[in-house]
């Protein structure tokens, strides 16, 4: 299965965490039998079941949990993380619990030796259904399957009664979710932050909340809380470098300082200073070598200008690095650089010889 959304690979590593899976639990769904489950009473199962599915998606997930009296309880946990909602959510739904159950008849009569679902006194074991969502919009979907059947009024009797039971992280503020004060709650915050200019969210917590989290949050998770929160930052399109910083905070506990970082990152400022470190970068190597070294900002302008200003050789090189870098089409690369029709041909020669793609 490919991994290919920076948010499916959050997901995934959190609900692949049992110890984050207990707080999942805790904090998001109200059943008092769980407030006792334990990281140890938890077995994944999710590889055998995904691979049945055409659309499975890497976040989903499914577990057995050990309650007491060795009663089995499985989780069947469905992240939607898209703007636009899955009306087709209580279905499959209803298809993971078919192939939960049947996989435990199978499963308790191998053990018995003989087929002890037949016997009166039998009975499957109970399944959790969850719909994780995180999109932005409103989950408007039927929670229950019933109200997805046609003539349930009529036929109610015979249709499939469950519901599953919806988390909405719309529907909790950031004080809502510190209130948590756990590991989970960190994550789910900074997953709140649709943007980077979202940061300034974080200037609403509680105050007392980063001492909860430097008691509450296990040392050995500081990796996991590092790739999670990279992942999420990345999707938000925050420089590496500054992703590394508050990585570096997270592996010396330092909640205070990383929160205090978020606090002072001017979205406005840091894209203008990277603008003018790019157009500097871009205007010496547009002088110098007629190349595109600057930062993804700036560097466009720095070289154009660079150009303009110098009338250096290279500039076939630098049409080409345009091209490649910026996905430009050959006129307005030519354009930036000055170059002249009478170089058209050979440019488009050098593009063919390198293999590069290109539009006229």
């Amino acid at each position: 299965m490919a991994i290919h959304k920076a948010k499916d690979n959050s997901l995934k590593l959190i609900l692949g965490e049992h110890e984050l899976f207990v707080e999942f639990l805790r904090d998001f769904i109200s059943i008092d039998i769980l407030n006792d489950v334990k990281a140890s009473d938890i077995e994944d199962l999710t590889e055998r079941f995904l691979p049945l599915f055409h659309d499975n998606k890497d976040s989903d997930t499914i577990k057995r949990i050990n309650l007491s009296g060795d009663i089995p309880l499985f989780v069947i946990a469905i992240v939607e993380h898209e703007s636009k909602v899955n009306y087709r959510a209580s279905f499959k739904m209803l298809q993971y619990i078919m192939l939960v159950l049947d996989d435990y008849e199978k499963e308790v009569n191998k053990a018995s030796g003989n087929k002890i679902s037949y016997t009166k006194n039998f009975k499957f074991p109970p399944v959790l259904p969850i719909i994780f969502y995180d999109g932005q919009g409103k989950w408007t979907a039927e929670t229950d399957f019933l109200q997805k059947t046609e003539l349930n009024e009529i036929f109610h009797k015979y249709i499939p009664k469950f519901e599953y039971e919806l988390v909405s992280l719309n529907e909790y503020s950031e004080k809502d979710l510190a209130r948590f004060g756990d590991t989970l709650s960190l994550i789910m915050i900074i997953d709140k932050m649709k943007t980077a200019d979202g940061m300034s969210l974080l200037n609403k917590l509680p105050p007392d909340y980063i001492e909860q989290l430097a008691l509450n949050i296990p040392e050995h998770l500081s990796k996991l809380i590092a790739d999670v929160i990279t992942l999420l930052l990345t999707k938000i399109n925050v420089p590496k470098d500054e992703i590394e910083e508050v990585t570096e905070k997270i592996y010396r506990r330092r909640y205070k300082e990383m929160f205090a970082f978020f606090d002072d990152y001017d979205v406005q400022e840091t894209r203008r200073i990277a603008r003018d470190e790019g157009l500097q970068e871009g205007r010496q190597k547009g002088l110098q070598e007629g190349k595109l070294e600057g930062k993804q900002e700036g560097k466009l302008e720095g070289l154009q200008e660079g150009k303009l200003e110098g009338k250096l050789e290279g500039k076939l090189e630098a049409t080409i690095g345009i091209i490649k870098e910026f996905n430009a089409t050959v006129t307005k690369a030519m354009e930036v650089t000055k170059l002249s029709n009478d170089e058209r041909e050979k440019l488009i020669c050098e593009l063919k010889r390198q293999n590069i793609p290109y539009t006229l």
